[in-house]
Order: structure tokens, then C-alpha cells, then sequence
């Protein structure tokens, strides 16, 4: 008779030994989503994990058409709660260079963006032979109350991919997200910019400011070839950038381009891109220098390219040229150890390179970043189980352009939950809703769980874009009650009402006090009357709801609340007569 204990035993040992199942995702071949970003050709690249549309090949340098087909700068982004991913590619080339490790030549690098918008790098296993295998273990299947994680995969920086399929355990979830709605930034360069010589995808510049900016980014650069020729520009000028980045001057130091020469390629590249996107911003980079600097004759070449730059730029904007900035070699400020071989940046010099970047975009796009954490823009999912924010973002876009609202509600779910458009999942107070504000041609922008920094990001990246509010109703605050300082709050929205007002300087703003909810009534009450006094012009006027929500003692009129902080039908109707005066 064989023992309990001894029969356990065969069962964990039998257990142990059943393969795990798995499924698994192959985005080349999946027609019902197209999910690879950072590229600017969609469907329409000879393969799928390369970088220049079928046409350029017959107009670029072989050379070019050659480093296209690496996957430098292509990501993937999908959601699960698996508590291991698995990923598996099959590549062309070597594995490695003598100055460039494989995890970077060749590597992948998943990224996990938490629900209150912070990037984590996740760490796996990788083994590097005919097919390539990455394999992420123990990861979290949850995000605090959410049940899926959120995932970018960055592809490798100089070999070409031929297959890739991304595994989780058969009862996983686990769905891919679309390529964003958002006009990317377009960089045009050299071997820096392709990622020579990151330790692997997440540290090259671009991918690093990728996610510091939370945009698209677009990498065209190519290793020794970014040498500013028209051919390969008039394919940047087919994507409707937000910013194009011209960072080729390392690779125009050799003595056959002139100063003459450089200056002819770069004011014919900028008219170029000018004449095909008006408007659109053109960031010229200066060379950022070598670290060998006893060598003379490489230390006259890059003083000698930058020279030649900042005659043309000066040149071009005196002439009247618009939409163009410089990025200079002190603002990249490289440090002397910050390079492999004196010429490609160790992961040090990638960080320099983004952060030098990411200050000089936010500058270009007039973006406020502040050093606190209500003032630094940054996305959210906290409730990921009610709606998508994303997907809101773009329907809050999408809306705004059909419909050129004239009064604009911008708050969290107390504004998300009231009525309007675009319609929400939850709705309780439609009929105040309807009877106050659809009328005035007013859109709903009120976004479950958004604290002051996830409206920051919001009005950064096009909600007030394109549109001419009179009224910008502000609501905004008590999400952040429980995580920061008061002084913290009213600094962020300090720092949100500029923003505003910049983009919207015409827009009367009433800016709502924190409504009263259950157990703070004290605090809240304190934080308006700090509120109160942010003011500064007769376009902001304050206004406080609170004491038709509060008894006799201060406490909370419950009977006016669903859950002691949303307001009922009842309590939207109070607070829909109380706006509706200020919209006069």
C-alpha cells in the first residue's frame, strides 16, 4: 500500500514534470490588429519589422535601403496578467559587434508601464542562437486593483528581423493594443541615433525619450549613412510628424564634405520638409563632440561641422525661415567617459542624449514639466476595469474636432460619471447634464481617476488643440488628496491653469474647489480656500460648491452622494444649477 506522503511525492513530481502550455501571438501575421510601432510606412514595408517603404528602394543608397530593414526603434505593446512572457524571434546577421554587446545588437527589452504611468524595466533570461528566446519570469499579473499589466517590447537596435512571436501561458489574457493615434517625432541620423552602442533597446536615446515624452518616436537613423541627402528626407516628409530631428553631422566630418556642401544639404533638407509640412517644427543637432579630444584633427572636425550649422540655421532664420531650433553640443553636455570607442555613447552618453532631447522638445512644444509630481505630465489606467483612458484621449480628440465645443468640463470621474459626450460607461446625473450643459455645445472631458498630473499630460497632448472654448470648466484635485501635501496640489494646479491659458488665452476659466467627500470635509475645506487664491486675471474666477453638499456641522449631506464622493442625480442637479450661473 503506497503512503500518503509518498503519494504527494508522485504527484509533485508528475506535476513538475507537465510542460506548461502556451499560446502565443505572432503580430506579422495578425491582420486584426496593427500593433508595431514606430514606423512610419504602416502595411506598407517590403517586410514586416523594417523601417523605409518599398519605393525607397529604388531611391536611397543601398547602403540606406540595407540599414532600413534593421528594427532599431519598432515596438510592440500589449496588456496581460501571464506571470511569464516569452519571446522569440529569428534574425539575420551576427549577434554582436566588437564594440556593441548582443543583448544590444541583437536583443529585445520589455518595459512595464505601471497604472499611475511609471516605466519599469523587466529583466529575463535570454539565449542567442538561430532563434533568439526571452524569457521574463515571475511577473506580476496584477497592478494594484487592475488585473493586467502594461507591456512595451522594444525590438533590436542593428539586426533585421524575420519572425517574432510573444507567448503567455494558455489561461493568460493577453491582447494586443493598437499603434497610437499620436503624430510622432521623427529623427533622421547616424549610428547614435540608430543606437550604437546602447547594452540594449530600452537605452538608445530615442527609445529613452520615447518614453520620457510619452510619444511616438520614429528612429530613421542608419549606421554611417545619416548624411543628410534629400532622398532619404522627402521619406520623412510623408510622415505627418509633430517634430522632425536632423542629428547627421557625425557622419559629414570626413574633409570631402565641405563647409559649403553641409551647408547646401541641410538649408535644402529643411526647404524641403518645409514645403511638404508647413508648420511642422525641424530640430537641427549639433555634433556632440569625442571624448578623445587630445587627437586635434578629430577635435577641428566636429568644431568645423557645428560652425557650418550654425551659420546655416542663423542664416535661414534671418532670412525669415520659421519652426526651426538648434540643439547644441554644450545642451547635450556628453561627459568625457560617456563614450565606447570615443566616437558611439555607452548608455551614460544615451541618457545625456535624451535628457538633452527631452528638455529641448518640451521647450519646442511649449510643454510645461515640473519637479514635482503634480507638475510632471504623465499618463494613467487606474480604472482600467471601467474604461480605457487611452482610448478616451482619443475619443476626447476625435470628439472635439467633429464637434468644436464651445464649453469644456475637464475633472475626474465626478465629471467623468455626470452625462454628455463622449459618453461614458457610468452616467448619473443626465438629466441635470442635459438640461444645463447640453445646450451650451458643452464635451465631457472628465476622466475616472485623473489627478492633476493625468490632466497635465491630457492638455499636452491635444485636448485644448484645434478648438475655441469660451468656458473651460475646472474640476480637478481630489484624486490627490490621499498622495500629496496640499502646497503639492495647489502647486500642480498652479502650473495646470498656465498651461491652459496659454493654449486657450481667450477661454473664460472657472476654476471648481474640490468637492466635499466623506471623512475630509475638514482638509478639503482647508485646500479651497488655498484654491481660492490662485487667481491672478479676471479670465480665472474661483468657484466653491461645497456647502451645498455640507450640513449644519461640516459633515458631508450623504443623501446628496452615491458613495460619499460621487454625487447622485440629486447632487448633480444642485451642483448643475450652481455652474450653470458662471456660464453667462
Amino acid at each position: 500500500m503506497v503512503s500518503t506522503a509518498l503519494l504527494l511525492m508522485l504527484v509533485n513530481i508528475a506535476t513538475a514534470q507537465t510542460p506548461r502550455k502556451f499560446k502565443s501571438w505572432e503580430p506579422a501575421t495578425d491582420n486584426s490588429i496593427y500593433a508595431l510601432e514606430g514606423q512610419g510606412w504602416r502595411g506598407d514595408t517590403s517586410d514586416y519589422y523594417t523601417r523605409l517603404p518599398p519605393a525607397a528602394k529604388s531611391k536611397v543608397r543601398d547602403h540606406v535601403w540595407n540599414l532600413s530593414r534593421n528594427s532599431t526603434g519598432l515596438s510592440l505593446r500589449f496588456k496581460s496578467n501571464a506571470d511569464e512572457i516569452v519571446v522569440k524571434y529569428r534574425i539575420t546577421g551576427s549577434a554582436s559587434m566588437p564594440h556593441m554587446p548582443a543583448t544590444g545588437v541583437s536583443g529585445v527589452d520589455l518595459y512595464v508601464k505601471s497604472i499611475d504611468g511609471r516605466w519599469m524595466f523587466c529583466a529575463g533570461d535570454y539565449a542567442f542562437d538561430s532563434t533568439v528566446v526571452y524569457r521574463f519570469k515571475n511577473l506580476k499579473t496584477t497592478d494594484q486593483h487592475v488585473k493586467n499589466v502594461e507591456y512595451t517590447l522594444f525590438l533590436p537596435l542593428y539586426n533585421s528581423v524575420k519572425s517574432l512571436s510573444i507567448s503567455v501561458p494558455e489561461e493568460s489574457y493577453f491582447k494586443p493594443m493598437p499603434v497610437r493615434a499620436e503624430a510622432p517625432v521623427v529623427v533622421y541620423g547616424t549610428s547614435i541615433a540608430q543606437g550604437g552602442c546602447a547594452s540594449r533597446p530600452g537605452m538608445a536615446w530615442t527609445n529613452i525619450l520615447e518614453r520620457k515624452l510619452d510619444r511616438p518616436v520614429i528612429n530613421l537613423g542608419f549606421s554611417g549613412n545619416g548624411r543628410m541627402e534629400k532622398e532619404v528626407v522627402a521619406f520623412l516628409a510623408e510622415i505627418p510628424a509633430s517634430l522632425y530631428v536632423l542629428d547627421c553631422l557625425p557622419n559629414l566630418t570626413p574633409a570631402e564634405y565641405t563647409n559649403a556642401e553641409i551647408k547646401r544639404r541641410i538649408a535644402e533638407c529643411v526647404k524641403l520638409l518645409q514645403e511638404k509640412r508647413p508648420g511642422i517644427p525641424i530640430l537641427l543637432t549639433e555634433h556632440d563632440g569625442y571624448t578623445n579630444e587630445t587627437n586635434v584633427e578629430r577635435m577641428d572636425s566636429y568644431v568645423r561641422v557645428n560652425k557650418a550649422l550654425k551659420e546655416v540655421a542663423d542664416s535661414m532664420l534671418k532670412a525669415g525661415m520659421k519652426n526651426i531650433t538648434v540643439l547644441t553640443k554644450e545642451e547635450i553636455g556628453q561627459d568625457p567617459d560617456a563614450m565606447v570607442d570615443g566616437t558611439h555613447p555607452t548608455d551614460l552618453g544615451m541618457m545625456a542624449y535624451a535628457n538633452a532631447y527631452a528638455k529641448k522638445i518640451h521647450a519646442i512644444f511649449r510643454e510645461r514639466e515640473g519637479n514635482t509630481v503634480t507638475t510632471t505630465p504623465v499618463t494613467q489606467r487606474r480604472d482600467a476595469g471601467i474604461y480605457d483612458w487611452e482610448t478616451r484621449h482619443y475619443e476626447v480628440l476625435a470628439y472635439n474636432k467633429a464637434h468644436s465645443p464651445k464649453v469644456l468640463f475637464i475633472g475626474n470621474s465626478i465629471t467623468n460619471f455626470w452625462g454628455g459626450n463622449p459618453v461614458s460607461s457610468v452616467i448619473r446625473g443626465s438629466s441635470s447634464w442635459d438640461k444645463y450643459f447640453a445646450p451650451k455645445q458643452t464635451v465631457n472631458m472628465g476622466f475616472g481617476w485623473d489627478r492633476v498630473e493625468n490632466v497635465l499630460w491630457r492638455m499636452q497632448h491635444g485636448e485644448l488643440d484645434g478648438i475655441q472654448p469660451e468656458y473651460i470648466v475646472l474640476m480637478i484635485g481630489t484624486n490627490n488628496l490621499q498622495l500629496n501635501t496640499d502646497a503639492e496640489i495647489v502647486d500642480g494646479l498652479k502650473n495646470l491653469l498656465q498651461v491652459i491659458q496659454e493654449k486657450q488665452p481667450a477661454a473664460k476659466i472657472i476654476l471648481m474647489g474640490i468637492l466635499p467627500r466623506k471623512n475630509m470635509e475638514a482638509r478639503v475645506a482647508g485646500i479651497n480656500k488655498l484654491i481660492a487664491r490662485i487667481p491672478g486675471n479676471n479670465k480665472i474666477r474661483f468657484a466653491n460648491a461645497g456647502s451645498l453638499f455640507l450640513q449644519a456641522d461640516g459633515k458631508l449631506r450623504e443623501n446628496l452622494f452615491s458613495d460619499g464622493l460621487h454625487p447622485n442625480e440629486q447632487g448633480y442637479e444642485k451642483l448643475g444649477a450652481f455652474i450653470d450661473k458662471y456660464l453667462k
